[in-house]
């Protein structure tokens, strides 16, 4: 982290008193930034109903805590598509990581290597593959938007590939970008001195000014709409890197996950950013896992803020979560200390929680540790 960047974060921390939870990034992020870099950030589709809601349906499932059980050692070391990491809790891709932060992606990767996490690299990232990997080690996903062009797509995901980046997350939910009304209002469009860096040698790294969202018309220019199953076994062809799925919702599209080859499945609504009105990520979660059979791993992006919320997670099946508005807001706020900061606060709270509810490690976590909504209407699962 740049030293002059980082003094003027730790006054207002200090004005703000003692960071004690990752929520509390979001007003530090919304007071330092600029309104039309904060609303892209925090805003949602439409209504917002979405948005509120992968918060909220977490606040509805209840612990059902064990007793009287050694928890002195506590191990949340995972695996995920083969590699070891240190907890559950991974980076979610978000777009153009520089309007938060001058070090941007770069910052972001170093606080994923250092916390021993993975970390997502957005399409639209303000860093190239290449710069990320410059950063020095670490486990790295990249996220891809298909183009209309398929060089394009060909081209990155080998860029991709060769700078050591482990898996390609699919966003499989955005055919057309949904009605952000914040980004209409603001005509949101990327600074002058940022660009999409993996697409810069490509005339495709600028996006105009539009009457409305220039992110939107962008989209509209170059995401491909007839993006079908047939192109995640047509991606298969081009790279020997395992697929995720992201932005499946429903147990149908699960059981089509399975069957086409994806090597696992993130249970996603972009951020509550494209179809309002869907479930939450939570609410969706079990219905996802139950149609996987087990086949693929499913892991849970949106709404994630808490440590008792990744366990939440767990127990209804998911093999990890991914976190995106609180790096985006802790970078605003802190650089790279931020960033660290919130991974160690969700890890030690997660700790903590495993501890209160009688679990030593992740396969100690069982869907008897959580009460749903549906439990309490009565579908209670057998729990014995």
């Amino acid at each position: 982290m740049e030293k002059g960047s980082g003094t003027a974060c730790f006054k207002i921390n200090t004005k703000m008193g003692e960071i004690t939870n990752v929520t509390e990034y979001q007003a530090i992020a919304k007071q330092k930034l600029p309104k039309m870099t904060y609303d892209y950030y925090a805003s949602g589709a439409e209504d917002e109903w979405t948005l509120q809601e992968n918060r909220e349906a977490f606040s509805r499932i209840l612990f059902r805590p064990r007793i009287l059980i050694d928890v002195s050692k506590i191990d949340m070391a995972t695996t995920v598509l083969g590699f070891k990491i240190s907890m559950p809790i991974m980076i979610a891709p978000s777009a153009f990581q520089k309007m938060a932060h001058p070090d941007g992606e770069y910052a972001t990767a170093r606080a994923a290597s250092a916390a021993g996490t993975i970390m997502t690299l957005s399409s639209w990232a303000t860093s190239s593959v290449e710069e990320v990997a410059s950063t020095g080690p670490g486990i790295r996903f990249f996220q891809l938007y298909v183009y209309k062009d398929r060089k394009v797509v060909e081209q990155l995901v080998r860029r991709a590939e060769k700078a050591g980046f482990k898996a390609i997350a699919l966003t499989v939910d955005t055919p057309r970008l949904g009605r952000r009304e914040a980004d209409i209002k603001n005509r949101f469009v990327l600074p002058p001195y940022l660009t999409l860096k993996n697409f810069e040698g490509l005339e495709l790294g600028k996006m105009d000014q539009a009457s409305d969202s220039g992110l939107a018309s962008y989209v509209a220019g170059q995401i491909d709409r007839t993006l079908s199953w047939k192109d995640v076994k047509w991606l298969q062809t081009i790279t020997t890197l395992p697929i995720l799925v992201k932005g499946v919702i429903t147990a149908e599209d699960s059981r089509l996950a399975v069957e086409n080859g994806a090597a696992g499945i993130i249970v996603s609504n972009h951020g509550a950013r494209q179809l309002d009105y869907v479930p939450a990520t939570i609410s969706a979660l079990e219905e996802v896992v139950k149609a996987a059979r087990g086949q693929l791993p499913v892991f849970l992006d949106g709404g994630v803020r808490r440590g008792t919320d990744v366990f939440k997670a767990l127990a209804l099946g998911a093999a990890g979560v991914f976190i995106g508005r609180p790096v985006v807001f802790s970078l605003a706020a802190a650089g790279e200390a931020g960033v660290r900061n919130v991974l160690q606060m969700l890890r030690d709270e997660f700790e903590l929680t495993m501890a209160l509810s009688g679990c030593t490690s992740l396969a100690d976590i069982t869907r008897n540790h959580v009460i749903t909504e549906a439990d309490k209407l009565g579908v209670m699962p057998s729990r014995l």
